[in-house]
This record gives structure tokens, sequence and C-alpha cells, in this order.
């Protein structure tokens, strides 16, 4: 097969998955429910998603969504959680600077930073933290709640106390004298 007639073959793949730009969140769902609504005629069902998405750079945020099918509950909550995102202020060592706790709800959270022990929690903590980037931190969940939602929302509000409203730095063009000049890192 000549070089020609295998670029021709390439080109007619669908599935080449190189030329799809990466997002720029990565997500986790933490949980999908089936939630039935009762009407005259029987049973309404929907889709409630919760979802996290994070860009591992210290920016985290949490959404929720709810449809008749399940990707259009996802792509609500992708939208929710990046409407909701925050930009967290971690040390140098992408560690959370001192300890936070807070209650939502029923639930209870704790985050410790630990130097060299890296990420020791579990269920929803670990997935919040992975995704917002952190390393050696001990997270704890005091309270007996299996309620994943509501110990997200938990792990949120304790990071709510590190944290700002998540910005977006764009380049800003200026012209001056016929010439394009790019100011770096304008905050929009």
């Amino acid at each position: 097969m000549s070089e020609e007639e295998n670029k021709k073959k390439n080109n007619n793949r669908r599935s080449s998955s190189f030329n799809r730009p990466k997002p720029e969140f990565d997500q986790k769902i933490l949980s999908i429910r089936r939630v039935t609504r009762v009407v005259a005629g029987g049973r309404r069902f929907s889709f409630s998603v919760a979802l996290v998405a994070g860009d591992k750079k210290g920016s985290i945020g949490l959404g929720l969504g709810k449809a008749g099918d399940t990707s259009l509950a996802i792509n609500k909550a992708l939208r929710n959680a990046k409407k909701n995102m925050v930009s967290l202020k971690l040390t140098k060592a992408m560690s959370i600077p001192h300890e936070v706790s807070a209650k939502f709800s029923s639930c209870r959270v704790v985050l410790m930073p630990n130097k060299g022990r890296g990420l020791v929690t579990g269920t929803v903590v670990r997935d919040i933290a992975k995704l917002a980037g952190m390393k050696d931190i001990t997270g704890k969940i005091l309270s007996g709640s299996k309620n994943k939602l509501n110990n997200s929302k938990a792990v949120m509000a304790a990071l709510s106390q590190i944290s700002t409203k998540y910005t977006k730095f764009v380049p800003e063009v200026v012209v001056v004298a016929n010439k394009e000049t790019i100011i770096p890192e304008v905050e929009k």
C-alpha cells in the first residue's frame, strides 16, 4: 500500500481520537439516581446526577443536573459545576495550608495537611481532592452518613474557607499605533 492510500484510509476513520481537543476540566460522576414524580397518569422518571469537575491545578466545582435522560443530566451537571467553580489557595506542595472542617446537613468533614503521607482519604473526599490536584492531605468523614451528595457538599464547604471564586485569565489585545500588543494575564 502506498503512502497516499494509507493517508486516505486514516482520514476516513471516524473514531480517530487524536483530533479531538482535550477537555478543559476532568470530571467524575459522584452519583446517579433515578428519581420518580407521581402524576395523575402514573409515574414520571428522571435522572439526577451529582458531578465534580476540576483541572488538577487547584480549581474544583460541584454540580447537580436533572433530566429525563442520563446524558442530558450529565451535561447539565457539568455546566453547573463549571458555574460553581472555585479556585483553591494551595501551598507550593499542592496541599492545604491549614486544617479545615465543615458541616452540611448531618455530614461532618475534616481535612488536614500531612507532609509526605499522600492522599489519605476515602470516597467522595478522595475524588474531590484528586480532581483539585491536592496532595499530602488527610480527610475524614466524622458522621455516619453515607450520602455522597451531602458529604461532597460538606467537603466543598470546608474548601470554601481556603478558596476564591474561579476566574479564567484571558490575555487582552490592545492596539497601539496600528500594532497589536498582547497584555498577558488580565482578569475578566
